[in-house]
């Protein structure tokens, strides 16, 4: 495991996150958050972007996709209500020997090593442990841990950014801790073109056909206001190709448009609820509104 050693203090580094994450579509938004990351001169300082969307909508994608544009390790952190500021910064453990080791979170090694920090789903943590983070986001580029005893400066090649969803916050955040979260990136949903290439990329296995019946019941659902994400198609789309699946193994090869529906409600009823399976008419095809 990799260490640093900050004023005598030896702290056990995190390990970057690899993930398959590609974003499609929207460009201008990866634009506005680099726009947010940019350092224009001395006694300038990279914003900490907040992006804000429902659950779905590619956030996370978006964040680790904009890093990874940057040729920068990515670390992520998933926020709970559980989170203690100790849990941000350094935890320490005891070892095999009966030794204290120090464990730096995923953002402390991000600020170490000059990666990008993601913090997911940040309103579901409490002001407590945000203030942690408070002398981290603005021109100070610091944390402090009580644990450890050391003060731990960002490297200059250091950014963060959040997630937040739309309707899932668990605590209001203090205006300090707003003004240090900016901008706010607002994430819509796609276009139906743009969707129908998000399910393609995720899915390139899939029959052109159940795509189109996808997208058309996202793009239905979204001017219904419902919450069906990209997301939610593209696990409706898996789990209904596998039910087809095991379908030909058993019945014979052969994707006709009633099998079709047949899998599509049975997948959007599963894993979404039956008002989703309702959009889904008996041929495949997306019920009007």
């Amino acid at each position: 495991m990799e260490t640093a050693t900050i004023d005598g203090v030896t702290l056990y580094l995190s390990q970057p996150d690899e993930l398959p994450m590609d974003w499609v579509g929207q460009q201008e938004l990866v634009t506005q958050i680099m726009a947010a990351w940019l350092v224009m001169g001395s006694g300038d300082f990279p914003l900490n972007p907040r992006l804000i969307g429902k659950p779905g909508v590619g956030k996370t994608t978006l964040a680790y996709y904009a890093a990874k544009s940057l040729n920068r390790r990515v670390y992520l952190f998933q926020a709970t209500i559980d989170t203690r500021p100790e849990d941000l910064i350094v935890t320490p453990v005891i070892s095999d020997q009966g030794k204290i080791k120090y464990m730096a979170s995923s953002i402390v090694t991000a600020m170490i090593k000059g990666g990008v920090a993601v913090i997911d789903e940040g309103n579901r943590m409490s002001e407590k442990s945000w203030a942690s983070l408070a002398p981290l986001m603005d021109n100070r580029r610091y944390v402090e841990s009580i644990a450890a005893g050391i003060k731990i400066k960002a490297h200059p090649d250091f950014r963060l950014c959040t997630t937040m969803n739309d309707d899932a916050s668990t605590f209001d955040l203090p205006e300090y801790i707003h003004s240090r979260l900016q901008p706010q990136i607002l994430i819509d949903f796609p276009d139906r073109e743009e969707e129908r290439l998000i399910l393609s990329a995720n899915l390139p296995f899939a029959d052109d056909q159940i795509l189109d019946y996808v997208v058309n019941f996202l793009q239905i659902a979204h001017k219904a206001d419902e919450r069906y994400t990209v997301r939610d198609g593209i696990n409706v789309a898996r789990y209904a190709l596998k039910r087809l699946s095991i379908g030909d193994s058993q019945k014979g090869k052969g994707m006709v448009k009633e099998r079709i529906a047949t899998a599509l409600k049975e997948a959007a009823s599963m894993i979404l609820d039956d008002v989703a399976a309702g959009y889904f008419d008996y041929y495949g095809n997306t019920r009007t509104i």
